[in-house]
């Protein structure tokens, strides 16, 4: 993607819980044009699996994961802000990650790359506000687990970061959600074809992930939607004759869809070590409880938004945040958002979303 670009960290990258990379790369884009020394900079932190490709632009045209979000005259004006979107460390859209070459050996990194943690994809994004020259910036934004990656942003680096938007997020994983995560990998982790991580590139562990997408695709929606949007709804093509428990209703080709979709594009040991990132993150730890850590934020103002159908993420979860920033940050607002499409909202239910986020950048 023309659009798309890099910096790579000189030296020794040192990992949060250990370890460390050589001079590693960070995938990012941007939208609009920096004023000064960042005073209008937006950056953002994705969820698990998209790629800096936030939003169209005339380097790449095609639509991003949050094009009704960017552009002129949408929240994230690029007529007023510049916004930057970051690929997370460890992910396989450009920044380094356990598919990448390790530059001391030539060979790809697999099972050696170190153990990941969200602190270590939010100082990858510092490393970029870094190399762009910005000495600030105007909001952190981020969503479901970008949301924990912003939260480790600002307490890292509490000078540079004025405001923060946590969307569909937390500050630490719920035991469900930990073990909805662990399922996961261990479908991905039982597929013959994954080999401890040695799998050949062309040919992955395509069922354990289409597994594991499935089971994420059930908690990133809501019950409701889909007995709204399938009810019992019958398939009508014919089915594979030696498929006999499986296809018979539209809910199921749905899933299997958004499975295949997924298996093409993301690398089985990069969601291994994003999903367990994930689980590892405790804001917590910044200070011993929710209201220490929070004091350590020196943020003019922050934004955190749920959506009640979110079980993933539940909306007590997030006012708990939002309750607890707002003994250190006054300007602190929570909006629960009364969506049907679960935790996936913000990606697919702007009408709900657009008018919040537009009145708290503005």
């Amino acid at each position: 993607m023309k659009a798309t670009k890099y910096i790579k960290i000189d030296g020794k990258f040192k990992m949060h819980r250990g370890g460390e990379l050589e001079s590693p790369s960070i995938a990012y884009e941007t939208w609009g044009e920096c004023k000064g020394d960042g005073e209008n900079a937006v950056i953002i932190f994705t969820g698990l699996s998209p790629s800096a490709h936030a939003s169209s632009s005339a380097k790449d045209p095609t639509s991003g994961w949050w094009e009704d979000m960017i552009g002129s005259g949408l929240p994230l004006d690029t007529d007023k802000f510049f916004i930057i979107c970051i690929n997370s460390l460890g992910s396989c859209f450009g920044s380094t990650g356990p598919n990448s070459l390790d530059p001391l050996t030539g060979k790809r990194y697999k099972l050696s790359f170190p153990v990941l943690s969200l602190e270590d994809v939010a100082k990858g994004g510092f490393e970029v506000t870094k190399a762009l020259g910005l000495k600030k910036i105007h909001t952190t934004i981020g969503c479901s687990m970008g949301g924990m990656t912003a939260l480790s942003f600002c307490v890292q680096f509490p000078s540079i970061s004025e405001r923060l938007v946590s969307i569909s997020s937390s500050a630490r994983a719920l035991p469900f959600s930990i073990a909805i995560r662990s399922l996961q990998r261990e479908m991905i982790r039982r597929d013959p074809k994954w080999n401890d991580g040695n799998y050949d590139p062309k040919d992955p562990p395509v069922m354990g992930a289409r597994l594991a997408r499935k089971l994420g695709m059930i908690t990133y929606r809501s019950a409701r939607e889909w007995e709204i949007r399938f009810a019992r709804e019958r398939n009508t093509f014919e089915k594979d004759e030696n498929e006999k428990f499986i296809g018979d209703f539209a809910v199921e080709s749905y899933l299997q869809n958004h499975a295949e979709k997924f298996t093409g594009q993301f690398d089985a040991n990069c969601y291994l070590y994003l999903s367990r990132a994930s689980d590892l993150f405790d804001f917590n730890e910044n200070g011993g409880s929710l209201s220490s850590a929070c004091e350590k934020l020196k943020l003019k103002s922050a934004l955190v938004i749920g959506v009640e159908s979110d079980f993933l993420f539940p909306i007590h979860q997030q006012k708990e945040l939002a309750d607890h920033l707002k003994k250190s940050i006054n300007n602190t607002e929570f909006v629960a958002l009364d969506c049907i499409k679960g935790h996936d909202s913000f990606l697919v239910e702007m009408d709900a979303f657009r008018p919040v986020i537009s009145k708290f950048m503005q």
